[in-house]
C-alpha cells in the first residue's frame, strides 16, 4: 500500500507542477515552414518539435529568461533568448548539412543531443524518409549505418545490426509508439507487417548496440524505435499511391501496388484522433533453386535427390533395408535382397511453385484517440488499436507461407512531461498458414504411403535387375513404377489433397500452422528532474506475460495455453558538469524470467563536448 501511495503521489505531482509555455514558428530562408524542427531549452531537458506548418509550443517548469536552441536536419542551429512566456518566437534557419544537434529520446529515455547520447544512435527523420529511393521507408532503413537486412519475402524483411544476421532475430526489439512488434508465438519481429505507415512516421531511431540496461533482455542485439505523428500537431488528410512492376524469368512480369491514406483531426485542444490505412500487394519472387541441398552438381536424376525448393523428397530410406523387411514378410525371396544396393532412395517431391501462389499482400489499419484533460501536454491519454493482415513467406528451419496471417495490438497510455504509464496486448492468428515442407511430404502420403511406395520401388528394382537392366535403368524403372498414381499439380485431385493437408494441423498428416497466442505487457517510467535538482534520475519497470497457444502444433500446449511471465526494473542517473560539457550517465536494470535466474544489466558512460559550440564530442561507455 505504501508503494502504491508513493507512485500515486508522484503521478499527481507531475500533473500539478507549474508549467510555462512559449510558442513560435520556424521557417527556412525562403520563408517556408520547417516541420519536425527540434526546439530545446539550453541547460534543460525540455524539448519539442514543430508541426507541419512550422509552429511549435514548448512547455517547461523553467521560468524565463532562458535560451532556446532550434535545429533541424540540413540547417544551421540557432540560439534565441526568451525573456517572457508571452514572447512570440520567429526563427529563420539557414541551410547547412549538419546533424549534430538533432534531438533523440530513445538512448536515455529523455531528450538529448544525438552526439551526447551515451550509446551509438542512428536517426531517420521526416526529411530522410521523404528522400528514400526504396519502395518504402522500411526498406530504406537498410541504408542506415550498421544495419543489415535479411529478406524472406517482398513484404517480410528482418533488421539486424552489428553482424547478428538472422531472419528470426529474437534479440532485436522494434517498438512502434512504445509497443513491441514481436510475434507472441515466434518472439521476433515480422518486418513492418503491423508497423506504421510512411506518411504517419515522425521519426525512426536505431540503437545498433546492446540496449538491455533500459529496455530488457530482448534488446541486447539492438532496438528500433518508430514514432508516429501526433494528431494534435499534424492534422489533415494525406494520401500516397505507388505502382510498379517486378520482373523475373521464373515469375514473369507482375504488378506491384502500394497506397495509403492518413486522416487526423484536432477537434479542440482537448481531443484529437487519427486513422491510417495502407495496402500493398505484389507477386513474390519464385523460388526455383533445384540444386541438391548438400551436394553440388547433383540433379533430379539422382536416386537420393533432395532439392532446395522441392518438398516431399526429404523422405528417404535405405532400399536394401526395405528389401530385408519385405523378405522377412515373405513378400520377396530372401535371395532377391542381395540384388538391392545399400543406398538411400528419396521419394519424388513437389516444386515450391506448385505449393504456393506466391502472392504477397499487407493491409494495415491504425486508429487512435488522444485526450488532453488539461488542454496541454501535462497529461495525454492515448487509446490506440493496430491491425495487420496479409500473406508473406517466412524462411526459418523450414519454409512457411503465412497465409491470411492476422495480428492486432491494443494500447492505453498515460503520459506527461516526466512520466508515462502504458499497457498493451498483442494477439495473432495464423489464419491458413502452412509449412511447405510438410505440405509436400503429406501430399505424397495422401496418394500412397511411404511403406507402399518404397516397397514398390524395391520390388520393381529387383524385377528390372533380373530382366537384365543396368543399375541406372533399374532405378529409373523402379521410380516410375512407385510413382504410379502420383498426383499431378494443377489437377483437381492434387488441389483436393493440397487443401486437405494445409487445413490439417497434425504434422503426421497435415501442415497447418495453428496459432492464437498473446502478449500482455505493461511498463512505466518516471523522471524526477523537476523534483530532484542534483541530477536527472529516472526509475521504471515492466511486466510481460506470454500466452502461447499453438494447440500442440509448435509447443507442448495441446492441453491448453502455456503462460510465461517476465518482469524487470531499472534506474538511471545523469549529471552534467563543467558548464554542461561533461555528461555522466549510469544505468542498471534487473530482469527476471519465469524459468531463469534474475540478471543485472549495467551501463555507464562519459561524454565530453569540446569546442566553442560543443560540437567536438568524445564518448566512452561500458555495458553488459
Amino acid at each position: 500500500m505504501r508503494v502504491y501511495l508513493l507512485f500515486l503521489s508522484l503521478f499527481f505531482c507531475s500533473l500539478t507542477f507549474a508549467q510555462n509555455s512559449i510558442s513560435g514558428i520556424v521557417t527556412d530562408s525562403n520563408n517556408q515552414p520547417i516541420p519536425g524542427a527540434n526546439i530545446k531549452i539550453v541547460g534543460d531537458s525540455s524539448a519539442t518539435i514543430t508541426n507541419l506548418d512550422g509552429s511549435f509550443t514548448l512547455q517547461s517548469s523553467k521560468k524565463p529568461p532562458f535560451v532556446i536552441e532550434v535545429s533541424s536536419v540540413g540547417f544551421t542551429s540557432q540560439k534565441i533568448s526568451v525573456s517572457s512566456a508571452s514572447q512570440k518566437i520567429a526563427v529563420k534557419l539557414l541551410d547547412e548539412e549538419n546533424k549534430l544537434d538533432e534531438i533523440v529520446v530513445s538512448a536515455s529515455r529523455t531528450p538529448e543531443r544525438v552526439l551526447e547520447s551515451p550509446v551509438t544512435i542512428e536517426r531517420m527523420g521526416i526529411a530522410e524518409i521523404k528522400k528514400t529511393a526504396s519502395p518504402s521507408f522500411y526498406d530504406g532503413l537498410e541504408n542506415m549505418k550498421e544495419v543489415q537486412m535479411n529478406t524472406s519475402s517482398m513484404s517480410f524483411k528482418s533488421i539486424n545490426t552489428r553482424g547478428f544476421a538472422t531472419v528470426a532475430n529474437t534479440r532485436f526489439m522494434q517498438l512502434v509508439d512504445g509497443m513491441d512488434n514481436s510475434s507472441p508465438l515466434l518472439n521476433f519481429v515480422l518486418g513492418n507487417l503491423i508497423g506504421v505507415s510512411e506518411i504517419d512516421v515522425q521519426s525512426v531511431e536505431l540503437l545498433p548496440g546492446a540496449s538491455s540496461a533500459l529496455y530488457g533482455a530482448n534488446a541486447f542485439n539492438g532496438i528500433l524505435f518508430m514514432t508516429s505523428k501526433s494528431p494534435f500537431t499534424s492534422e489533415g488528410i494525406r494520401a500516397y499511391a505507388k505502382f510498379g512492376q517486378t520482373s523475373q524469368k521464373a515469375a514473369g512480369t507482375n504488378d506491384y501496388v502500394d497506397y495509403g491514406v492518413r486522416m487526423a483531426k484536432a477537434f479542440n485542444k482537448y481531443i484529437a484522433g487519427k486513422a491510417n490505412f495502407t495496402y500493398m500487394r505484389g507477386t513474390e519472387w519464385h523460388a526455383v533453386n533445384y540444386d541438391d541441398k548438400t551436394r553440388q552438381g547433383i540433379d533430379r536424376n539422382t536416386i537420393n535427390y533432395d532439392g532446395i525448393n522441392v518438398y516431399g523428397d526429404e523422405v528417404a530410406t535405405n532400399i536394401k533395408g526395405v528389401g530385408q523387411a519385405l523378405a522377412a514378410q515373405n513378400l520377396i525371396p530372401a535371395s532377391a535382397v542381395n540384388l538391392l544396393p545399400s543406398t538411400n532412395v528419396s521419394r519424388t517431391g513437389y516444386n515450391e511453385v506448385d505449393l504456393t501462389d506466391n502472392k504477397v499482400s499487407n493491409t494495415k489499419i491504425d486508429l487512435s484517440l488522444h485526450v488532453r484533460p488539461f488542454g496541454d501536454e501535462r497529461l495525454e491519454v492515448i487509446v490506440q488499436s493496430k491491425f495487420g493482415y496479409g500473406n508473406t513467406v517466412y524462411q526459418g528451419a523450414n519454409r512457411y507461407y503465412l497465409n491470411n496471417f492476422f495480428m492486432q495490438q491494443h494500447k492505453i497510455e498515460f503520459k506527461g512531461k516526466n512520466f508515462f504509464l502504458r499497457g498493451y496486448t498483442t494477439t495473432e492468428d495464423g489464419g491458413q498458414s502452412y509449412d511447405m515442407l510438410f505440405t509436400g511430404i503429406n501430399i505424397n502420403r495422401k496418394w500412397k504411403s511411404d511403406a507402399t511406395w518404397f516397397g514398390q520401388y524395391a520390388g520393381a528394382y529387383v524385377q528390372s535387375t533380373l530382366g537384365g537392366l543396368t543399375p541406372e535403368q533399374a532405378h529409373a524403372r523402379a521410380r516410375a513404377t512407385a510413382d504410379t498414381g502420383r498426383l499431378i499439380p494443377g489437377t483437381d485431385a492434387f488441389k483436393n489433397a493440397f487443401n486437405q493437408v494445409v487445413n490439417d494441423p497434425s504434422v503426421l498428416t497435415g501442415s497447418k500452422l495453428v496459432d492464437n497466442s498473446r502478449i500482455y505487457h505493461s511498463d512505466a517510467n518516471y523522471n524526477f528532474k523537476d523534483l530532484i535538482k542534483f541530477a536527472e534520475i529516472q526509475v521504471g519497470g515492466s511486466y510481460r506475460q506470454y500466452e502461447l497457444n499453438s494447440f500442440g502444433r509448435i509447443y507442448t500446449d495441446a492441453a491448453g495455453p502455456i503462460r510465461y511471465d517476465e518482469y524487470g526494473a531499472y534506474t538511471q542517473i545523469m549529471k552534467k558538469l563543467m558548464d554542461d560539457r561533461l555528461k555522466l550517465t549510469g544505468s542498471i536494470r534487473y530482469d527476471k524470467a519465469q524459468n531463469f535466474e534474475g540478471n543485472y544489466s549495467p551501463r555507464i558512460s562519459v561524454v565530453y563536448s569540446a569546442g566553442q559550440n560543443k560540437n567536438h564530442n568524445f564518448r566512452g561507455s561500458f555495458q553488459t
